[in-house]
């Protein structure tokens, strides 16, 4: 499927128009830049779980501050978060594959712990391992993800959906959508589903949606 055929249907609803093109071209973009894995190391539909939950009340949402820090226990992720903004393409810039086990926060859309949905996006592998989001379709409703922040607050989530998005059949509301409006929500991206070694690109996208459960405060600078 080319680029310019990413569906739109209904973007506006949600969220500016250049927004949700740079949004579903980074989808498209990143499957396409996957570099040649053997066949099966990614999660294929199988691997993602069918996580289903109403949409919860949720913590009230904190005051704007930039992510540092990701962890997620369930799959063992410990990763620092890089603010990315857009490469000449128009896709959000992902950390290079030399920092595989880093993570980047879209920077010109909500924070994660403010109201809204923040986007966090990883790769699942690289030409010689796997990365950072490997084990990301593994994860179950009601795990816990932690977003360290630099005003020195931590952001807890909980996990109420995690599903697999084909990019021939692209849902922007469904994925980008607010489950309930004014709420704190978290989406974590990688690519998924099937690997297609003649045109470079996974099949699918896993998307894991969280919102804000709680919060604590560790100490930090301040700056946001």
């Amino acid at each position: 499927m080319a680029l310019s055929e990413a569906p739109l249907r209904g973007a506006g609803r949600l969220l500016g128009a250049v927004v949700w093109t740079v949004l579903l071209a980074t989808l498209w973009l990143w499957g396409r830049e996957i570099t040649e894995v053997p066949h099966g190391t990614g999660p294929g539909a199988g691997g993602v779980t069918a996580a289903r939950l109403a949409p919860g009340a949720g913590h009230r949402p904190l005051p704007a501050a930039s992510p540092r820090e990701l962890a997620i226990e369930a799959v063992d992720v410990h990763a620092p978060v890089e603010p990315h903004g857009l490469t000449p393409e128009g896709a959000v810039e992902p950390p290079p594959y030399e920092r595989p086990g880093a993570v980047a926060w879209y920077r010109d859309g909500p924070p994660p712990g403010s109201a809204g949905a923040a986007v966090i996006v990883g790769h699942v592998d690289t030409q010689r391992a796997p990365a950072v989001f490997h084990r990301l379709g593994s994860l179950r409703r009601g795990a816990r993800v932690s977003v360290g922040r630099a005003d020195g607050t931590t952001a807890e989530f909980t996990v109420e959906d995690v599903f697999l998005v084909r990019k021939d059949g692209f849902d922007a509301e469904k994925v980008y959508g607010p489950r309930t409006s004014g709420r704190a929500e978290l989406r974590l991206i990688t690519c998924g589903g099937d690997y297609d070694h003649d045109r470079h690109a996974y099949s699918a996208n896993v998307v894991v949606s969280a919102y804000l459960t709680g919060t604590t405060h560790t100490g930090g600078t301040g700056r946001v």
